[in-house]
């Protein structure tokens, strides 16, 4: 693995500031409304906490974290990319030491707020480190898994797992703050959602009488191909090409500027694509 002093080095930094915005969120928002976040950090809270009510006992965030995230790394080596889980690693080792050592503060004891914008935070997290070809660690290697092996967007699938846990938090510590904490990872899969295109799919109609240019700036971005229908137009009947491709929603914008440089005049109409069956190009996970 070659490491690229430019591009590796803005990583880095990326992760780290991600991992104090994390660590101060779960010290700030998380603690002071007694939320669980869901995955492995929820997983890791739901565990000091019962160790600390039932046994008297003060687990540090470090280790639980870090045990819980062992199979979550294993299946990241093994299907999804070397030098992606080593990234997730300093994200994860990082989150979980300064949260260990950043002391507590209380910003408000508005649980409505702290779920809603306690979420919003952790859902921009994630969006930068995936961003950086990274991950916080925990559901997160198993919901990108799951994406690059059926090809779709998985969030919502690992928001329903998260249930699971906050089923148990309810049952151990009351409702109200499980419930609150179904709010805090809406709003995060939400943002998520919204921030992170990678596995979502926009399908492009151009019509334009520079197919080959058109099809070139698509390929040139996206390594996808096209295909060119024949149509006609209504009002003065002249013959008109179409053409038809489906993009990565990641891509989807710089796709369009380049149609545009390709072909000015060219119309473009481009749609969500809510299920595709076939071959579809994805671009390797590092």
């Amino acid at each position: 693995m070659s490491f690229d002093w430019k591009k590796d080095g803005k990583r880095i930094a990326v992760i780290c500031l991600a991992s104090l915005i994390m660590a101060v969120n779960i010290k700030t928002f998380v603690r002071t409304g007694g939320l669980y976040p869901g995955g492995a950090t929820g997983l890791t809270i739901l565990i000091q906490r019962v160790a600390e009510m039932f046994f008297q006992i003060n687990i540090p965030y470090t280790a639980v974290n870090l045990v819980l995230n062992a199979v979550p790394i294993y299946i990241g080596f093994r299907y999804i990319g070397k030098k992606f889980t080593l990234y997730s690693c300093l994200m994860i080792v990082l989150t979980s030491v300064l949260t260990d050592i950043i002391p507590e503060e209380v910003i408000t004891y508005d649980t409505l707020l702290i779920s809603v914008f306690g979420g919003l935070i952790n859902g921009v997290v994630i969006s930068m480190c995936l961003h950086m070809n990274a991950t916080t660690g925990g559901t997160d290697f198993i919901s990108i898994y799951l994406s690059e092996k059926n090809g779709v967007d998985s969030w919502n699938l690992i928001l329903g797992l998260n249930i699971v846990i906050l089923t148990f938090a309810g049952i151990l510590f009351g409702w109200d703050k499980a419930l609150y904490s179904i709010i805090f990872q809406y709003a995060s899969t939400q943002i998520l959602r919204t921030l992170y295109k990678r596995y979502q799919k926009h399908t492009l109609f151009i019509v334009t009488n520079k197919t080959k240019e058109v099809c070139a700036a698509i390929y040139s971005i996206s390594n996808h191909g096209a295909t060119i229908l024949e149509g006609e137009g209504s009002y003065e009947h002249h013959e008109r090409n179409i053409v038809y491709s489906v993009v990565s929603g990641e891509e989807s914008k710089k796709v369009l500027r380049e149609i545009k440089k390709a072909d000015p005049t060219a119309f473009i109409n481009m749609f969500k694509t809510e299920e595709l069956a076939g071959s579809f190009y994805q671009r390797p996970t590092e």
